[in-house]
């Protein structure tokens, strides 16, 4: 097994980045855990759901960490038209990003995606990605709840892309064997993120830990194995989205804490020490470098960094906030870094 490890700055392709006083600590260090290119999603307060207030959003990462390429995103909701969507890719934004009824941080105004049918012909035409935050609403009158929300959402998924078959669309932060096997049946514009913490974490942790509680949530063991077999596999259609979304220490306290998992500091050297334990080393550099820039259609990844394997303790917190598995050890430790 090598020593060293050299790739390009890691595109991750599902970062919330926050807003404000929170955003000036986050933006820089996802920058020194290893990230170059960024898709910053759009569920702020009040959430992006104009080409304008995403623009504004973009200056102001951009005067934080110049050093960062965001690619942006905007709220897929039913007053997003045909108009509302070329005007954003004329202004360069990539992914429409539609989430469920209150699944989420700010999610209460996306609609259903049957009311958001015209902006996904837009996108569809105008080569635009329709990012879906694959859940349904908790429904107990159904049997529905959040260990099987993902599994009870695939229906829509396969509708979507059989109404609209070159419409590119991402499955956002796949957690189950389900959404794996559903994939597999589908084309190859339907792609999926998967997240560090979903290949390391099950139920088990986030019952007992709130810094490991995300929505969607770690399932079961079984899903973790299907999730660490694809990533091993080289599926083309796998790539990074850490879903990085910090949130202050008190707010993760308490029976019920906000639901998001902070890894964007350690993300490099994190998802090497995953990768290495899996026995898929060589397929780190194409799952956090180069598949997920060819669905999008990006050039390659400016810059490089070196991890070497050497061991290093996660901090039991960074600037206030708790990174994933804190006071833990890892096998690889980030190196020099070539902006």
């Amino acid at each position: 097994m090598p020593d060293t490890l050299t790739l390009p700055r890691l595109d991750d392709l599902h970062v919330h980045l926050r807003q404000d006083a929170l955003a000036a600590q986050v933006a820089p260090l996802t920058w020194t855990g290893g990230a170059g290119r960024v898709l910053v999603m759009p569920n702020l307060r009040p959430a992006l759901t104009t080409v304008e207030a995403v623009l504004a959003y973009r200056a102001a990462l951009q005067a934080i960490e110049p050093r960062l390429d965001y690619l942006m995103s905007i709220c897929l909701h039913p007053g997003l038209d045909r108009s509302a969507v070329r005007a954003a890719a004329a202004a360069g934004i990539r992914v429409l990003k539609w989430y469920p009824h209150g699944v989420t941080t700010n999610s209460s105004l996306t609609g259903s995606l049957s009311e958001c049918a015209e902006a996904c012909a837009a996108a569809q035409d105008e080569g635009l990605i329709v990012s879906l935050h694959g859940e349904a609403p908790d429904d107990p009158a159904q049997g529905i709840d959040r260990m099987n929300a993902e599994q009870a959402f695939l229906p829509q998924l396969v509708a979507l892309h059989q109404r609209f078959p070159r419409l590119r669309i991402i499955f956002e932060h796949a957690t189950s064997a389900a959404a794996i096997s559903t994939l597999a049946d589908l084309g190859p514009t339907v792609a999926a993120t998967i997240t560090p913490h979903h290949l390391l974490l099950t139920a088990d942790d986030w019952q007992t830990d709130p810094h490991s509680y995300c929505k969607p949530v770690a399932k079961t063991a079984a899903d973790r194995a299907a999730l660490q077999a694809v990533v091993a596999s080289g599926d083309p259609r796998y790539f990074l989205g850490s879903d990085s979304a910090p949130h202050p220490a008190a707010a993760k306290a308490g029976n019920q804490p906000a639901a998001g998992i902070f890894t964007a500091p350690i993300l490099a050297p994190l998802l090497a020490d995953i990768f290495d334990t899996l026995g898929c080393l060589d397929q780190l550099p194409a799952f956090a470098t180069t598949r997920g820039a060819a669905f999008y259609d990006l050039p390659p990844a400016q810059g490089r960094i070196s991890l070497q394997r050497r061991p290093s303790r996660i901090p039991a917190q960074i600037n206030g906030l708790i990174p994933l598995r804190a006071g833990h050890d890892l096998k690889w430790t980030l190196g020099a870094c070539k902006e």
